[in-house]
């Protein structure tokens, strides 16, 4: 489904990511684990051409997409809920979700797909006037993955969806993620918090100063000594 292969992404003269392979199958959840600064984001990044790529292959359903317009890449099924949210804060909750919608052809049964958003994020629906900028964290969160939806996503990647959130909502919010999964959307997770991505995905990959060290099933990444005190804690 989608298929990194030998990325290379440059900041000036400084050597970002090494040669990165990554693949994510059709019904997966992928999860790419890493310290604070490994690079996670920036290949999030160039994968949705926010960032160039220095050299390698970045492919959707056959699609390269490098040669695709960043904002042309939502309209082939792949949605990015970035780092920090972004929501659109001066504007309503549903003015955030109708935006997430704004590139789709097919806009006739919007409201009913609505009325399924708010089923997974029912506090959204209670405050779907109130103003984006004013949701707690965690609601902003919600917000945030709730607009990517509206696009119709088969493949959704997100970025640090647990930062800044009590361990209360990072439990909420990795629930949701499953649920979608379970949904039939595949997921590429990038993700500090190890043993929660871990716990969710089929695969993983450890990524270290923009090299990929290990890569395997995430049942075997949360048994590996080295990632247990590395990444878990243990």
């Amino acid at each position: 489904m989608l298929t990194v292969k030998n990325l290379n992404v440059h900041y000036g003269a400084i050597h970002a990511i090494h040669g990165v392979d990554i693949e994510v199958n059709d019904g997966e959840v992928v999860s790419l684990i890493g310290a604070n600064g490994a690079g996670k984001t920036t290949i999030l990044h160039t994968i949705t051409g926010l960032k160039t790529a220095s050299a390698g292959e970045i492919t959707y359903d056959g699609v390269d997409l490098r040669k695709i317009e960043p904002n042309k890449i939502v309209t082939l099924g792949m949605a990015h809920v970035p780092e920090g949210r972004h929501v659109f804060a001066r504007m309503t909750v549903l003015e955030n979700l109708e935006m997430g919608a704004y590139m789709r052809k097919d806009n006739k049964n919007l409201g009913a797909e609505m009325e399924e958003v708010f089923k997974s994020f029912p506090r959204l629906k209670e405050r779907v006037k109130q103003v984006a900028g004013t949701l707690s964290g965690g609601e902003q969160q919600m917000l945030a993955i709730s607009r990517a939806l509206m696009s119709k996503p088969r493949i959704l990647l997100l970025d640090e969806p647990s930062m800044g959130l009590s361990p209360i909502l990072v439990r909420e919010v990795f629930n949701i993620i499953k649920q979608l999964h379970d949904g039939g959307i595949t997921i590429l997770l990038v993700e500090q918090n190890a043993k929660m991505a871990l716990s969710i995905a089929n695969r993983a990959y450890v990524l270290e100063t923009g090299n990929i060290s290990m890569t395997g099933s995430a049942k075997d990444l949360m048994n590996d000594d080295r990632v247990r005190k590395a990444y878990l804690g243990a």
